[in-house]
């Protein structure tokens, strides 16, 4: 592990915190919302309505089952008209997000749903609005669960970003596949695989641990 080498797994190693971190904001900040609109105007919802709920559905459905792979470069058009490029660790935020904002949109419904109804009966006899059940009911209730989906988000993008070093992406997965695979230097990518192992352990038992902070059972 020369000094040379070693700078590189430090660029390579900020580079997918910046593309984790980045895009988990991004599709927590999307994904929420949209997850809280589904629940809503579900046909069991506050606020039924099937022409908001069915596309939107739609929408999420089919990135959802779209392969990463294949989105990224689908959308590179996208990306270069919202960075400038379609090459760098920048650029691959662009479809990390928007795939884990559908992921997770998902997984945030499906915990908005494990909600006790009781709760939310309740807050409707006491005269609260819509707007105040979500805000102050459904969204705290329902905070662990939301955080565990997250932490589930968090872990796949782990390795949707090293499969985005396949493109040029940058990050640990860029690093080994440039010298890891193409050098031939298995080292290098033992050395990859183990830091994501260890990324992505150290992520898990966070997200564990707040689960189980913040749960009310």
């Amino acid at each position: 592990m020369t000094p040379t080498m070693q700078d590189l797994f430090l660029e390579a190693f900020w580079e997918t915190l910046i593309m984790v971190g980045a895009s988990t904001a991004i599709s927590v900040a999307l994904g929420l919302p949209i997850a809280l609109l589904l629940f809503v105007t579900a046909p069991r919802g506050l606020s039924p309505n099937g022409w908001v709920n069915r596309p939107i559905g739609l929408l999420v459905n089919a990135l959802r089952s779209t392969p990463f792979i294949i989105l990224m470069v689908a959308i590179i058009p996208f990306t270069r008209l919202v960075v400038g490029t379609s090459i760098g660790t920048t650029a691959a935020i662009v479809p990390l997000a928007l795939a884990a904002t559908a992921f997770l949109a998902r997984l945030f419904e499906n915990a908005l749903r494990e909600v006790d109804p009781g709760v939310v009966e309740a807050a409707r006899a006491m005269g609260a609005t819509r707007l105040q059940i979500v805000a102050k009911v459904l969204v705290p209730e329902a905070l662990p669960g939301l955080i565990a989906a997250t932490t589930v988000a968090v872990v796949s993008l782990m390795s949707f970003s090293a499969m985005a070093g396949a493109i040029g992406g940058g990050g640990l997965g860029d690093l080994g596949i440039r010298f890891g695979y193409q050098r031939f230097m298995p080292e290098v990518m033992a050395t990859v695989v183990v830091l994501l192992i260890i990324l992505v352990q150290g992520l898990q038992s966070l997200g564990d641990y707040l689960v189980r902070k913040l749960s009310h059972r």
